[in-house]
């Protein structure tokens, strides 16, 4: 008996470090490192856009499988959606679904810092927000998505940024609406009236101080000192008790307490690939959300915006073109995304099919993507979900043809 202890307790041993050891493995691996390591089928696919940033999809190929599209949030990249490993990433389990999965990059994350005329040093290059994202990335991103797969629609899902920016295509550019046969909202994000994220409602206290921020960050890359990340997650974020606890509790004051839900073990994982990098005004346009009540363009300041928008004012996006049928997830405990400003945005989009509520009290914003539990709370459903409305597009494709 003491013997098969003993062999039990050195496998043990063994599976732990083993873990250990993929765990660090997977803090160097970009995106396409990871599904190789995993034994996922990987593609690379660029495109250009028609402001010149150069941009990297993802994609888990299955083809001839119907299309599904990912966009991640702010200071995200593709690999939110597999960094947490098969069985729990969402783009893994949609592959095992049986999708063609494709998974986009914004322009100034990790894998799209180059662009046909300026360098990541120039201001040119980062003068771009949310709006931009969805004027130009979004829309060649869909086109060459289908284009290749010779779909004529997409399942689109997006997770916070992803969401805002999808708003903002269906209002500038309806037309492509047509091309998402369903769109999933995971922590959607357009009103900020109810927000609890602290950073956001001190900067956007009013317009003024929205306003005064924005003019002196001006058009640069937010957050963009390797040496300032590398310290929160060496000596912040290490492995001690202390280090763990503060790590948790930053991540708890921008999304939420909600320690059940966070892998400590897959920390070191999370923060090598988070946050990508952003612009200053991607940033800074959120706040200005706080600020104004309102889900808007940028505001330059009053000159500048009579110049650009012919109003002392930014207009507001028109939330009634967003004609795709869509889906609201949120949560409770999202200190972004508040209940109260997810029933603002369904009652403003002219065809939600269903808001739902995770049913876990302590969900928060990073749990869509990272949660231990997301799996069975959410990911199980959407895929149900994917299936009835394909079901009923192919009905509705019967009959027309009839």
């Amino acid at each position: 008996m003491s013997q098969r202890i003993i062999l039990l307790v050195l496998l043990c041993l063994h599976v732990t470090l083993s873990f250990a050891d993929s765990v660090d493995e997977d803090e160097n691996l970009l995106t396409i490192g990871l599904l190789q390591k995993y034994g996922y089928p990987h593609e690379n696919h660029t495109v250009v856009t028609e402001d010149g940033y150069i941009l990297n999809i993802h994609r888990i190929p299955r083809p001839g499988a119907r299309p599904v599209f990912l966009m991640h949030g702010l200071m995200d990249s593709s690999a939110t959606f597999i960094l947490m490993g098969p069985g729990k990433g969402l783009g893994y389990l949609l592959y095992e679904q049986g999708y063609d999965v494709w998974m986009g990059n914004s322009r100034g994350n990790t894998y799209c810092r180059e662009h046909v005329k300026y360098t990541t040093d120039e201001q040119e290059f980062w003068d771009f927000s949310f709006h931009e994202l969805a004027l130009f990335d979004l829309p060649i991103t869909i086109d060459y998505v289908l284009q290749l797969t010779n779909y004529t629609n997409l399942h689109y899902i997006g997770h916070s940024q992803g969401t805002t920016s999808f708003w903002i295509l269906g209002s500038e550019r309806p037309e492509y609406m047509e091309k998402i046969l369903l769109m999933q909202a995971l922590a959607p994000i357009a009103f900020f009236e109810y927000c609890k994220s602290p950073i956001v409602n001190f900067l956007g206290a009013t317009d003024l101080t929205a306003n005064l921020v924005s003019r002196l960050l001006g058009p640069s890359e937010f957050l963009p000192s390797d040496d300032f990340l590398n310290m929160f997650s060496d000596v912040l974020c290490n492995s001690s008790p202390l280090g763990l606890k503060l790590c948790k509790n930053v991540l708890f004051l921008f999304a939420g307490y909600s320690p059940a839900q966070l892998n400590e073990t897959m920390l070191p994982v999370i923060l090598s690939h988070d946050p990508a990098g952003a612009s200053t005004k991607q940033v800074m346009h959120y706040v200005q959300f706080r600020a104004s009540n309102e889900f808007r363009k940028y505001d330059y300041g009053l000159l500048r915006n009579v110049a650009l928008y012919s109003s002392p004012f930014p207009p507001k996006y028109d939330l009634s073109r967003v004609t795709a049928k869509v889906i609201l997830y949120y949560g409770q405990n999202d200190l972004l995304g508040q209940p109260e400003d997810v029933s603002r945005l369904y009652f403003k989009l002219p065809n939600v099919v269903l808001k739902y509520l995770v049913d876990y009290p302590r969900f928060n914003h990073l749990d869509f993507t990272w949660g231990i539990d997301v799996p069975e709370l959410l990911y199980h459903r959407m895929f149900k979900t994917m299936r009835y409305f394909e079901g009923a597009a192919l009905k509705e494709e019967e009959a027309a043809d009839k």
